[in-house]
């Protein structure tokens, strides 16, 4: 058993108490994997079960279907998805069909932020990959993770090419959440429950530094940068956190509990939302002061 400090859960309360939470459900089975906030408020649900991405307006307590792609891929889903609001981009990660007998495969994908009209596309190298989640770098490119491979890529702002990062099946088989947390890259692997620093030299290549967390984050998932602290969905572990990093390590404080199968968070205005995979919905909580 994890034990939480008393400080913690006061901390929890106390945010708990500071703003109203909010809910939007979407269509049964959904399985909303990530989601993200357009600069208007509109909150952007990727489904996990389907081939479709789901949005709500600000204020709504529904979500509607929005991108549809099961024309394409009728059997295909969505992991990440991020609202990209300079390049009027929504990015996606989209799993493909597959074959019996052949791996999944994966497409990371572009869409217009205000239409959703289909924009770009880049499938992703070798045989079984899953394009999982994505992060914009302060040059506009993306870096996006590859879960299956043990791979980071760096997708050029048209998002049709891309140049591999790092391929480290021994420590980033499992890779899953990314973000950039005062000009640096960190990466969690859902399977080990690790978090990286990722070192990028000037040729573009990234090495790996450990960052130890102060106690057990039971496969981290979606993770997303505020206020200088890293945002994370702990999937088995029903919460979500904030992470203060301090050289090579983490001081892990849970801001919500009892959550159904959260897999991804984002932090936009005053909230944090989070996507409740088991719950078909996404929901708020005050962000943390």
């Amino acid at each position: 058993m994890i034990r939480i400090t008393a400080a913690a859960v006061c901390l929890t309360a106390l945010f708990a108490g500071a703003a109203s939470s909010a809910e939007v459900a979407t269509p049964k089975g959904a399985q909303p994997e990530s989601l993200t906030v357009g600069p208007d408020g509109t909150l952007i649900l990727g489904s996990a079960s389907s081939p479709r991405i789901y949005r709500a307006k600000k204020g709504a307590t529904t979500a509607e279907v929005w991108i549809d792609v099961s024309s394409e891929v009728p059997k295909g889903t969505f992991l990440g998805v991020l609202a990209d609001a300079p390049a009027n981009t929504l990015w996606a990660c989209q799993i493909n069909d597959g074959t019996p007998g052949e791996g999944r495969k994966s497409t990371l994908r572009g869409f217009d932020l205000k239409t959703g009209a289909a924009k770009s596309s880049w499938v992703l190298p070798s045989d079984t990959n899953l394009c999982n989640d994505m992060v914009v770098a302060p040059d506009r490119s993306l870096y996006v993770t590859d879960t299956f491979r043990g791979r980071i890529w760096n997708v050029k702002p048209n998002g049709t090419e891309a140049t591999l990062v790092i391929d480290n099946m021994r420590y980033l088989f499992g890779v899953d959440g990314i973000a950039f947390l005062n000009g640096q890259l960190y990466v969690n692997t859902v399977f080990a429950s690790n978090l990286y620093r990722v070192n990028i030299d000037a040729a573009g290549k990234g090495t790996l530094t450990e960052i130890f967390m102060d106690r057990l984050v039971k496969n981290p998932d979606g993770m997303r940068e505020a206020g200088g602290k890293l945002f994370v969905a702990e999937n088995a572990g029903s919460k979500v956190h904030y992470l203060t990093i301090k050289r090579h390590t983490a001081t892990v404080t849970v801001i919500k509990e009892g959550l159904q199968t959260p897999t991804a968070v984002q932090p936009f205005g005053n909230e944090v939302w989070i996507a409740e995979r088991s719950g078909d919905k996404g929901s708020s909580v005050p962000l943390p002061k």
